[in-house]
């Protein structure tokens, strides 16, 4: 048996799938863990109190090359546009060069398959593309799913020669400008190909920290090296998957498989801002139907922010009640906000039990912990608008 159990182990380490960056990871003494697919850094030795805390102070830098990252390519704008609206409910036919929009990739039935990025290049000789970041554990469903339904003018070509890192927080503009003085002059989702550290990239100043920061993609046999030049700076610290949550979760920012799934549309998930007039006018993309009758009817359930009193926080799968009783939802994020110094959580709920102010309890441990339905994000963006 225990040969059996060795060779199970074995089996599965081979094939887990590691970022160009991973000895890096290993030589900084992060601890790594299996994540989509890949060996990750969860925390350096200093823990994720500390990242969590220098990001928001200061600028941490986090591997993301795990993720997914395509081009769709057509003849021109309008034509790969329109492809990708037959899938997604963003307007991408009129995003300007150069900026970038949040979607979700959707099933007939009006529920989120992925949620992405969408970026259309400032480069007229590029008018024809646009960049997509995909989550890394649905890349591969996501590939196959766009390509099945591409005409035959539009091709989805995969950029797994890529590297991806961001730098978020407060000092990121300065830390970059300095290899990259063109970073400055760049506005919140925005993009623009530039040399960092003396390589070609594509960075946009975006991100899933709720700080300023920027994502920057450039070949995987560089971008250790634009990773080892933003680490000279004193203000930049590498940052692992453990605060990368703690951050998105105060930002109130969706974790794909967690506060939105194939079972959820944008509009129970509280995404209405990223589905522009025109789509919501015109539809045009899967579950249509759906989400136009749920933005002029309303929805039973929808996304919430919950603060717990106390200190103790309540986990995803957590129930939701009312002081009385009543079961009305469940909790898909919760956690300790260390920014905050208190517990936070997301959660879908009754629409009857949703507004800000709301008096719910959280079952935690089958005990009745007093919450308060709340605005999000639970702590102030830090975009530069």
């Amino acid at each position: 048996m225990a040969d059996v159990a060795d060779a199970t182990v074995a089996d599965v380490a081979a094939v887990v799938l590691k970022t160009p960056l991973h000895a890096r990871h290993v030589a900084l003494g992060a601890r790594m863990v299996p994540f989509a697919g890949y060996d990750m850094p969860v925390q350096y030795p200093t823990g994720i109190l500390t990242e969590h805390n220098w990001t928001r102070e200061k600028a941490g830098l986090f591997d993301v090359s795990h993720m997914g990252q395509c081009f769709l390519v057509g003849p021109d704008h309008e034509t790969t546009a329109r492809a990708l609206e037959a899938l997604i409910p963003a307007d991408i036919l009129n995003l300007a060069p150069g900026k970038q929009r949040y979607s979700q990739l959707l099933n007939e039935e009006g529920g989120i398959l992925d949620d992405l990025m969408v970026t259309r290049s400032i480069d007229p000789d590029e008018d024809g593309a646009l960049y997509l970041v995909v989550n890394a554990a649905c890349k591969t469903q996501d590939y196959a799913h766009i390509e099945a339904r591409l005409p035959a003018n539009v091709k989805l070509i995969k950029a797994e020669h890529r590297g991806l890192i961001a730098i978020q927080g407060p000092a990121a503009e300065a830390a970059l400008a300095a290899i990259a003085p063109e970073a400055a002059q760049m506005g919140f989702m925005t993009s623009r190909t530039m040399k960092v550290a003396g390589h070609k990239a594509n960075v946009s100043r975006s991100g899933y920290t709720g700080e300023d920061g920027y994502e920057i993609s450039a070949a995987a046999t560089k971008i250790g090296e634009i990773w080892d030049t933003l680490l000279l700076d004193a203000t930049v610290k590498p940052i692992g998957l453990g605060a990368r949550d703690s951050l998105r979760l105060e930002a109130g920012l969706c974790l794909y498989g967690h506060d939105i799934d194939t079972t959820t549309s944008p509009v129970e998930a509280a995404l209405t801002w990223s589905i522009q007039k025109r789509r919501r006018e015109e539809g045009g993309f899967p579950g249509a139907g759906r989400i136009q009758r749920e933005f002029a009817e309303g929805v039973s359930r929808v996304r919430v922010g919950l603060l717990p009193e106390g200190r103790a926080p309540a986990r995803e799968g957590a129930e939701i009640a009312t002081p009385e009783g009543e079961i009305v939802g469940k909790v898909t994020s919760g956690g300790f906000g260390p920014t905050l110094n208190a517990p936070c959580a997301m959660g879908y709920v009754s629409k009857a039990h949703s507004a800000p102010g709301t008096q719910l309890h959280l079952i935690v441990r089958g005990k009745p912990l007093p919450a308060v339905v709340a605005a999000m994000p639970f702590v102030p963006n830090g975009y530069k608008r």
